[in-house]
């Protein structure tokens, strides 16, 4: 896409201010001359982390989503806290929600978690050398850790049972990065 090829922000306009995110509609120019307005949410950055165990299992958490209203299999994650480093915050949350400290960790990429109405960018980190180490983490939450063998990971994936955007784009993340998981086609 060209720069001539992007649509042109006329006005925005600041809607609601929690304090996790920013709402704004914006009124663009599309190119070739449509007017449309956009509602997007401003958020500050967000990682998620792929910890994997000296036994060679997943850490994932299972904790209750509010807005999905089911208990979720996620790996774990967190918001970025103004002008905190992101690999600290990994570190951070791995230690609050999973009881783990990582002795290496290795940024695998990132990805957006929904662009169509949303900025925020996830910075995903793979764990590894893990030693336990607890950090209280938010007093509402409430998170049972999961240790599952790649393989049973992935096929809960498969299923449908893990049912999470980062926790999937984590996971092949990680596949892509060390090809630890085999896939097989359907039928």
């Amino acid at each position: 896409m060209t720069q001539d090829s992007r649509p042109a922000r006329l006005s925005s306009q600041p809607i609601y201010e929690s304090r996790v995110f920013k709402l704004r509609r914006d009124r663009a120019r599309m190119p070739g001359g449509i007017e449309v307005e956009r509602d997007v949410i401003e958020h500050p950055g967000a990682v998620v982390i792929v910890p994997v165990t000296p036994e060679g299992k997943l850490v994932l958490v299972r904790q209750y989503r509010y807005a999905a209203e089911e208990e979720l299999l996620e790996l774990p994650a967190g918001t970025l806290e103004p002008g905190e480093d992101p690999t600290e915050t990994a570190r951070r949350e791995l230690q609050e929600e999973a009881g783990y400290r990582p002795g290496r960790m290795i940024e695998l990429g990132g990805f957006f978690s929904a662009p169509g109405f949303c900025n925020e960018f996830l910075r995903c980190y793979l764990a590894e050398e893990l030693t336990p180490s607890r950090l209280e983490g938010d007093p509402d939450e409430r998170i049972e850790v999961v240790e599952l063998p790649m393989e049973e990971a992935l096929r809960l994936a498969a299923s449908g049972q893990i049912r999470d955007a980062k926790t999937l784009a984590g996971m092949m993340l990680l596949s892509g990065w060390r090809g630890v998981f085999k896939v097989r086609s359907p039928g």
